[in-house]
């Protein structure tokens, strides 16, 4: 069973996919507390939830003929489940894509030609997180997935650029850096960005928050 405490129909927000249509299901439930989360409402143990089991998740996903999939939270790499769920959908034709923190090893996860997409954050120095990042996880990422930067100030950026170079990420994944909403202007990071070289690096604003009220929820 997974505490689910929100499923919606959307576009996806950020990513490579972003403003194609997707089903999100959100679980509840994350390991860290960054300064900026947007979805503390549904981290905290008690958040209200309903459980479902995975059948009945991969039969709702189905019934909205929506192909593309987000499992989401939260963090939703600590249900076991999560990675059962994804393997029933891929199976099913569905393209599902996990966002993960970058807390937790995606190894058990990221072998056999059934693995799902990551989109990946990397928890830069405002986040208040870093330490908490699984560094090895970038060996295990591939040319579908995505590591994100979430940057709110020029120390986030300069960290950012230089994890980019030293793994050389733009070789093995889509590398995108987004602001800190409300925090940096856009602007910044692409004068950074110019000022670096930073080819194959990708400027991305959340849509949903443009579209919609920034703070909305089941979009």
């Amino acid at each position: 069973m997974l505490p689910v405490v929100e499923k919606f129909i959307s576009i996806n927000g950020e990513g490579a996919h972003a403003g194609e249509l997707a089903v999100f299901i959100r679980f509840r439930g994350c390991n860290l507390c960054c300064s900026y989360c947007d979805t503390c409402w549904a981290n905290t143990e008690n958040a209200p939830a309903e459980y479902e089991t995975v059948e009945e998740l991969t039969e709702w996903v189905a019934e909205t003929g929506v192909h593309n999939v987000t499992l989401t939270g939260g963090e939703p790499l600590l249900h076991k489940e999560a990675g059962t769920l994804a393997r029933l959908l891929i199976a099913d034709g569905c393209r599902v894509e996990i966002e993960t923190n970058g807390s937790i090893s995606l190894e058990r996860l990221a072998c056999g030609d059934d693995r799902p997409i990551f989109t990946m954050d990397y928890k830069l120095p405002s986040s208040g997180m870093e330490e908490f990042m699984c560094i090895d996880n970038f060996r295990l990422l591939g040319c579908h997935d995505t590591v994100k930067f979430v940057s709110g100030s020029n120390e986030d950026l300069e960290k950012a650029a230089e994890l980019i170079e030293r793994y050389r990420l733009t070789e093995r994944c889509h590398v995108y850096i987004s602001p800190v909403f409300g925090e940096i202007e856009p602007a910044a990071i692409v004068e950074f960005m110019e000022e670096h070289k930073m080819n194959g690096v990708r400027l991305q604003l959340q849509l949903h928050k443009f579209i919609w009220e920034p703070t909305r929820r089941g979009v």
